[in-house]
């Protein structure tokens, strides 16, 4: 069983910048391709950001530039710089695998506000 907790989000002003965390416990081997999703009200969750086993990144073109995913295997954490940000990239914020096959249970999310 593997338990994703995000954390990091918050209310901040246009042009901002917030830095979310995403902690893995459980099986290691579930630990692989990573991605932050995105889902705002009455839209469909998106993916923003992903990252692979061996640290190559892909983004979302809404994101491009601007928000940069990492990722730290010895402490099973992967996180989201975000700068630049506004009001469209408010949304709930997830960690999850990036390859649906292996996508586990969804957490709690993160609250990501930008708004002036």
């Amino acid at each position: 069983q593997v338990q994703l907790v995000e954390s990091g989000g918050g209310l901040v002003q246009p042009g901002g910048s917030l830095r979310l965390y995403c902690a893995a416990s459980g099986s290691i081997f579930s630990f692989n391709d990573m991605g932050w999703y995105r889902q705002a009200p009455g839209k469909q969750r998106e993916l923003v950001a992903a990252i692979n086993s061996g640290g190559s990144t892909n983004y979302a073109d809404s994101v491009k530039g601007r928000f940069t995913i990492s990722r730290d295997n010895a402490k099973r954490t992967v996180y989201l710089q975000m700068n630049s940000l506004n009001p469209e990239d408010t949304a709930v914020y997830y960690c999850n695998s990036a390859l649906a096959g292996l996508r586990h249970d969804w957490g709690q999310g993160t609250q990501v506000t930008v708004s002036s």
